[in-house]
């Protein structure tokens, strides 16, 4: 439901990608002759191809022009194991898209004067209380939630709960998970214990169920009817399965907290409600049903700046929502989720009204969504989008792995060429160091470098292998297990040439060099 899970292998992808910077089944369609419709006649071709090559079961897309939804498909399936289509239809998990939306819904508060974004949290809490904290509490603001500033950790992920089953409480789920680990303000950390304490702060001050509240007050009147933050058993058609990064099916869940990943909606939906943001067309006039346009305009304000070499992507965060600019300083907003089995994205250009919803059931999707946005901002004529380094990632990928196979070839060609003409002979590195003091040709300090080499990437490759869930295999599938093969080729091949080394010219009677 966040964004990422392992901080550190994100770290050092993007720091790859920063130096390098290089099925389904056909369901229903809805618009044409529109001005970008050779557009979608190119993603009609490109696709299938690339759920094939990346192995997603089910995609739904949705354009957006002049501030209206003017196209949207569905490819793939729903269920992938009875073979049940993906249909503009269906309600899909969109995860953490959720907080952009829920970002409207405490707006909308703000707009009354219900709310003040520079009052302490606290003082509109009645029903709960913070767990204590060695951080004052009282500086944990509205605004400071809405861009991800406020302190609190990301929270727990990956708990999933049965539609029908028991759900702990709103308040429970929040004493357990909101814990402060930075001082308040400090700086940008992404959070989803506070879109969800977001939640409670609307259901405090209206009295109103969450659910209910954005029903009334947001989807309803930006003309989101297929969508809702709370599950329905009756839904037809039900909600998908997903897919995990191995394949695997996720069946349909839910999490107890809804603010910042518990929407349901249709990408037509989300088009609707990307739309509502933009400043032409229908749109526009839709959003000021719900929001004044000095409020929705705080938006698409940068309230923090994105630290580290994940900002390369996006730069800035506003309220409930990444903000980047193209070449051209064109304004960009974003957000995408990601969840057990499901993955989504938006991009929007406010100024033209120009955007595109990508939706769906597998956690395979990151390449798949740079390289839709990479052709879309590409066809619209502007710079590519942040998340399109994935590509210059997944190229850069590919050529360590060409030069980790061609050094292991080689070594391993060297290693056997020794031992045909007697060079090389088993001797391991113990016993040489206990039987003997004389130096081989190749000098101890690189035998020992070489074991060590292997046997920490031995480490981190069985690490990696027995997490359920790990990011550098979600961002780049189809090679991370190639990278994997090839770190195993290599640490085998380190280990051999440590086994066998080359000998001095002579040898004793006992086979110990002299």
């Amino acid at each position: 439901m966040g964004k990422s899970r392992d901080k550190g292998v994100l770290w050092f992808v993007v720091a790859i990608v920063a130096l390098v910077s290089c099925v389904g089944c056909d369901t229903n369609t809805k618009g044409d002759g529109f001005p970008g419709h050779a557009f979608a006649q190119l993603l009609e071709r490109n696709v299938l191809q690339w759920m094939k090559y990346y192995q997603i079961p089910g995609v739904s897309i949705a354009l957006v022009e002049e501030g209206q939804p003017v196209w949207a498909k569905a490819w793939g399936y729903a269920e992938r194991e009875v073979g049940r289509p993906l249909t503009l239809t269906t309600r899909c998990r969109v995860e953490s898209i959720s907080k952009s939306v829920t970002a409207w819904g405490v707006l909308k508060l703000v707009d009354k004067g219900r709310l003040e974004l520079d009052a302490p949290i606290t003082n509109y809490l009645r029903s709960w209380s913070f767990p204590l904290s060695s951080y004052p509490l009282q500086e944990i603001t509205v605004r400071r939630l809405l861009s991800h500033t406020s302190g609190l950790g990301l929270g727990t992920i990956g708990v999933r709960y049965r539609p029908e089953g028991p759900l702990p409480s709103l308040q429970e789920a929040l004493s357990q998970d909101a814990k402060l680990v930075l001082a308040p303000g400090t700086q940008f950390s992404y959070s989803n214990v506070g879109f969800n304490l977001l939640e409670l702060l609307i259901e405090e001050v209206t009295g109103r169920d969450f659910s209910s509240y954005m029903r009334e007050e947001i989807l309803g009147p930006l003309g989101m009817e297929h969508s809702s933050y709370s599950w329905n058993a009756e839904w037809d058609p039900p909600v998908p399965n997903g897919y995990s990064v191995s394949g695997n099916a996720i069946l349909p869940y839910v999490y107890p907290e809804k603010g910042a990943g518990g929407l349901f909606a249709t990408v037509e939906d989300i088009a609707r409600f990307i739309a509502a943001g933009s400043q032409k067309g229908r749109g526009d006039s839709l959003s000021q049903k719900v929001l004044s346009s000095h409020t929705k305009a705080l938006l698409f304000e940068p309230q923090a700046s994105i630290p580290g070499l994940y900002g390369l992507a996006f730069p800035f965060y506003g309220f409930g929502h990444f903000l980047e600019r193209f070449r051209d300083g064109t304004l960009a907003v974003s957000h995408g989720g990601q969840g057990s089995g499901w993955m989504s994205h938006f991009h929007l250009i406010p100024v033209t009204g120009e955007g595109i919803v990508i939706l769906t059931n597998s956690q395979r999707s990151w390449p798949f969504f740079a390289r839709v946005l990479r052709d879309w901002a590409q066809w619209k004529g502007y710079s590519p989008p942040g998340m399109s380094r994935i590509i210059w990632g997944e190229r850069g990928l590919w050529l360590l792995i060409w030069g980790i196979l061609l050094f292991s070839l080689g070594r391993t060609w060297i290693i056997f060429k020794g031992i045909l003409r007697k060079e090389r002979r088993f001797y391991p590195l113990t016993v040489r160091i206990i039987r003997t003091g004389k130096p081989t040709r190749s000098p101890q300090i690189f035998r020992i470098t070489g074991t060590t080499t292997a046997l920490i990437l031995l480490s981190i490759l069985s690490w990696a292998h027995g997490k359920k869930y790990f990011f550098l295999t979600a961002l780049f599938p189809r090679i991370a297990p190639v990278l994997g093969f090839s770190l195993l080729f290599l640490s085998f091949v380190l280990l051999l040439d440590v086994l066998v080394p080359r000998q001095g010219p002579r040898a004793s009677s006992s086979g110990v060099p002299s």
